[in-house]
């Protein structure tokens, strides 16, 4: 088994400290680091997410992504986040997808954040290049996408497109709610109840967990439980995590 990723990647950089007084000169809290956690995120989170679950991967994605950061500050105790800074956030390029051999994988998977690296255009042409392709995307949905096999969205995404899905797209959708669990076809896929500690990267988690479970079965429904118990298992953790 051996599947492919295709989207833009970045750096996460997570800050612990403590905030115990406001700033003399500004009603703004005083912020102590502890420590410091980096990994690779967005796309590059999706792969090494496969490579946990021991599935052969290839990531094709920008280069430059160790230079892209997205850096949270977070109080050690409470896991509250005071504020996120966003660098480089406009220079992930654009992708050429020329050189890609599809046909050596199992599956595709497009992990799109519509920062420009993937366009409409490309998203189509990958999808007829393979049969099996999954989107997980930021983009209003539309024709475009047709030849997806499965496209993974959360709920707020969902609202923002429904105007554009059709009933061809709408088939194809699976809705992530977080601790409700996700939707497909209008049945509904309950999650266990826990404690939640960081929802970042748990899209990521899904849609990894998602493709590789179906790739083994070719059963969407065994799928989507899977990749409920690999969200599940990430969300109780600090910070981007893997299953």
């Amino acid at each position: 088994m051996k599947i492919l990723v295709i989207g833009e990647s970045c750096h996460d950089i997570f800050i612990y400290g403590s905030a115990n007084r406001l700033c003399p000169e500004a009603p703004v809290p005083v912020f102590n680091p502890i420590s410091i956690i980096k990994n690779g995120g967005m796309a590059k989170n999706v792969y090494k997410n496969l490579l946990s679950l021991n599935i052969e991967a290839n990531l094709f994605t920008n280069e430059n992504y160790s230079s892209i950061t997205k850096t949270r500050y977070i109080d050690y105790n409470m896991n509250y986040m005071f504020l996120r800074v966003d660098e480089n956030d406009d220079q992930y390029g654009r992708a050429n997808l020329k050189r890609l051999r599809y046909k050596n994988y199992d599956a595709v998977i497009i992990s799109d954040y519509d920062k420009g690296f993937l366009t409409q255009e490309d998203i189509q042409h990958i999808s007829k290049k393979h049969c099996n392709v999954f989107l997980d995307t930021k983009k209003i949905l539309g024709s475009w996408c047709n030849d997806i096999k499965y496209i993974k969205i959360n709920k707020s995404e969902y609202e923002r497109t429904k105007h554009t899905v059709s009933k061809e797209i709408l088939d194809k959708l699976i809705i992530t709610m977080g601790s409700e669990g996700c939707k497909h076809q209008d049945i509904f896929y309950p999650v266990t109840k826990v404690e939640i500690k960081d929802p970042v990267g748990a899209g990521d988690t899904f849609i990894s967990g998602l493709v590789a479970q179906f790739v083994k079965s070719n059963n969407i429904e065994e799928a989507i439980c899977f990749a409920n118990q690999c969200a599940t298992s990430v969300v109780q953790k600090r910070g981007t995590s893997i299953i």
